[in-house]
């Protein structure tokens, strides 16, 4: 066991310091560039090849038939954000936004359509 007050210095020297955490509700962060957030899906620019459903890893992304056309819908509870699905779009239908306020409380609420 080590002696008695040994923890005493760093105690005193980290009790005047600035803290190092941010107390997040009420002091925001600015986002990295480059952050990967929720998905935004343009439906005017999708052509319906299915690219992003066939590369998409964690099977997040599903083609569905929705007014007579194929389109992807996106479960973000299982979406790894890796991005994948708009490196794979020809026409630059789906990105990444800088969103990463996703909170739920029930499965299955997370979908982009």
């Amino acid at each position: 066991m080590k002696a008695p007050g040994t923890m005493l210095p760093s105690i005193f020297k980290h009790l005047f310091s600035k803290p190092v955490t941010v107390l997040y509700p009420a002091q925001r962060l600015n986002v990295p560039k480059g952050y990967r957030g929720k998905i935004v899906f343009h439906l005017d620019r999708c052509i319906g090849c299915q690219a992003c459903a066939r590369n998409c890893p964690s099977g997040a992304c599903k083609m569905e038939k929705i007014n007579d056309r194929n389109q992807p819908v996106f479960d973000l509870d299982r979406c790894l954000f890796c991005e994948q699905c708009a490196e794979s779009c020809p026409k630059d239908a789906i990105e990444l936004s800088q969103t990463f306020e996703m909170a739920s409380y029930k499965r299955g609420q997370q979908i982009v359509k």
